[in-house]
């Protein structure tokens, strides 16, 4: 098959969605596909780009001439994907709220290609620029989701939100984000992160890596750390993470707490920090998320427990086995940190349990064998329909 896979960005600092499309790309090569991505030059990371061109990938950046709120406008995408286009066989767009997914739509219909769409958690509006993007369902969104040959739901709760968008239940698949285990065959020696922030190797570490936004509810974890710390002084907090608008008003709200030392702030950092920050921190605390996060997995394949809440979308694999969730307020947050601080056993029957389930279900190997069915049905119902209009 060739694939063409249309993300809007192409960074490793925007995070997940980034790195499913890279993976998915990796393993389709490995399987002897071709893959084309196509994405835009907003903060576009070309020497990133020449690492993914070294596997045998195609990276094409297309001009964004303006960007509204993250809908990067970039008109010359028309002219590529008249081109070239037909020279494919089925379009993945990763994330929803994408002008560059308005443009392969109205291609993949003219040229009659069928696309799938994975929307990564993006596709109810719930947070910020709601009008815009109520906007951008009414005149192209809903067009996508209805087009669309097949739609990739992360969980269970994504799957019903598209049933909510009015999705057909048949044309949903369940396909979750898996990762790379090579990465995390020959883990890094404790210590390294510790000493590049100067963190004592007696003091225990609190874990966030992920975008600085308000949505995230990084200001309900520092109110939690901040009662917590008045209990154990020899606590840090890290959050580690590529700002999104919020970077200021964190730090404004840690400096009001006096909590400048014990909480670091020390915005993106490499997918190798990321590997020796888990490595060397004690529990991985994320108190909102919607989709699947990849760092989940992340943590647990590095043997470290997860502390998430009730607030965001339910994972059926997150039962109990590889961290708590609690309810989304302030002491209960604190008491489940405090309680996977204070039991070693609990902490080392996570982190097993977490590895045994990352190897077993999330692996890219068993993942990319789903995807790749979802990709053959969608090209043969596309070509019946062909067929029979012809």
């Amino acid at each position: 098959m060739k694939v063409l896979q249309v993300i809007s960005y192409f960074n490793p600092k925007f995070g997940g969605d980034v790195n499913v499309c890279i993976n998915i790309s990796k393993e389709l090569v490995k399987r002897n596909h071709t893959v084309t991505i196509l994405t835009t030059d907003f903060h576009f990371d070309g020497q990133f780009a020449d690492m993914v061109r070294a596997d045998g990938i195609a990276v094409i950046p297309v001009h964004c001439i303006v960007n509204f709120g993250n809908f990067l406008y970039s008109p010359t995408i028309n002219t590529w994907l008249r081109k070239n286009l037909r020279g494919f066989d089925i379009i993945h767009l990763h994330t929803f709220w994408s002008h560059q997914h308005v443009a392969a739509r109205s291609f993949a219909i003219k040229y009659r290609i069928p696309y799938i769409m994975q929307a990564h958690g993006t596709v109810i509006t719930f947070f910020d620029k709601q009008n815009l993007k109520k906007l951008y369902d009414f005149v192209w969104g809903n067009k996508i989701l209805r087009d669309a040959s097949k739609l990739i739901a992360l969980t269970e709760t994504e799957k019903e939100q598209y049933r909510v968008r009015g999705v057909p239940e048949k044309k949903i698949c369940i396909i979750p984000n898996g990762i790379n285990l090579s990465e995390f065959e020959h883990l890094p020696k404790k210590g390294k992160f510790r000493q590049k922030f100067q963190i004592q190797d007696d003091c225990r570490l609190i874990l966030y890596i992920g975008r600085l936004h308000e949505a995230k509810g990084l200001d309900l974890l520092v109110d939690a750390f901040y009662e917590l710390n008045k209990i154990s002084k020899d606590v840090r907090l890290m959050l580690a993470g590529p700002d999104e608008g919020y970077h200021n008003d964190l730090l404004n709200k840690i400096q009001k707490l006096n909590l400048e030392n014990e909480i670091l702030v020390p915005g993106f950092i490499s997918n190798e920090e990321k590997i020796q920050a888990f490595i060397d921190s004690d529990v991985f605390v994320t108190p909102f998320y919607w989709g699947f996060p990849v760092t989940f997995l992340e943590a647990c394949a590095c043997g470290l427990p997860i502390i998430t809440t009730t607030h965001g979308d339910k994972l059926n694999w997150f039962n109990d086995n590889v961290g708590i969730v609690v309810e989304y307020n302030q002491e209960s947050l604190k008491n489940a940190i405090l309680k996977i601080l204070n039991d070693d056993e609990l902490k080392i029957k996570f982190g097993e349990k977490g590895k045994e389930i990352v190897k077993n279900e999330f692996n890219w190997g068993a993942i990319i064998l789903k995807l790749e069915t979802a990709y053959l049905q969608s090209i043969d119902e596309k070509s019946k329909l062909v067929n029979q209009s012809a």
